[in-house]
């Protein structure tokens, strides 16, 4: 049905349920160690992918580019002091994660492709999985950070907005899927219906991460 070389699954499935899992984690575990026990008593806070991963998110992670992994609750009635503040930390966990994930992929691809140079199959299979594993965690942050509920950029966005404003934006919550929805299938209609293509999700998302990854790779000696 999709036109996904098997070869690519290879690396590119453990590269995703890798940086799904770990981006709710974070979550998981800034709003625990800021004294909320919801995603702990959820079963979430933990590393197995199983707990976190929601089929349609993965789905169209492999499938369009961009994808979720099942939310973490967080109750922010537990937070003591600031909550705006920790709202906002929580919510920040996921796309840091990833971004530090990227960072440490493609440092571990530098180390292999300077000092341990090999053609063998082996060395040939991690490289590939660690060039996915970049592009998939940058996305996913660049992804994440877009501010339409339900995604973390809407909650970072709302901890820095009055809290009038702040509610207006939380209370889009419920429409937040449809939205995306718009975002995904809006410029293939527009063709369809003979007008411009306005790739809004390739703007928000494609420029930011192809900066974003040829950084972290300048960064860690293979620009």
């Amino acid at each position: 049905m999709f036109d996904i070389p098997w070869e690519r699954l290879i690396y590119l499935l453990p590269a995703i349920i890798v940086a799904l899992t770990f981006h709710e984690y974070a979550h998981a575990r800034v709003a625990y160690a800021l004294g909320d026990p919801t995603a702990r008593e959820a079963g979430r806070l933990t590393l197995n992918p199983l707990k976190h991963l929601d089929p349609v998110g993965t789905l169209l992670l492999i499938v369009a580019g961009f994808g979720w992994a099942k939310p973490v609750p967080v109750n922010p009635w537990y937070f003591q002091g600031n909550r705006k503040k920790k709202i906002m930390a929580v919510s920040l966990a996921g796309p840091l994660m990833n971004l530090l994930e990227a960072v440490a992929g493609a440092g571990v691809m530098s180390l292999l492709w300077h000092f341990i140079r090999s053609d063998s199959g082996l060395m040939q299979g991690l490289l590939y999985f660690l060039f996915y594993y970049v592009q998939i965690n940058v996305v996913l942050a660049v992804f994440n950070l877009i501010p339409v509920p339900p995604l973390d950029g809407s909650k970072i966005l709302a901890g820095l907005l009055p809290d009038r404003s702040m509610n207006l934006v939380l209370g889009l919550e419920r429409y937040g899927f449809v939205i995306l929805l718009v975002l995904v299938f809006v410029p293939g209609l527009l063709v369809r219906f003979g007008l411009p293509r306005i790739d809004i999700l390739g703007v928000l998302i494609g420029k930011p991460a192809f900066w974003i990854i040829n950084g972290i790779y300048t960064l860690v000696g293979m620009g």
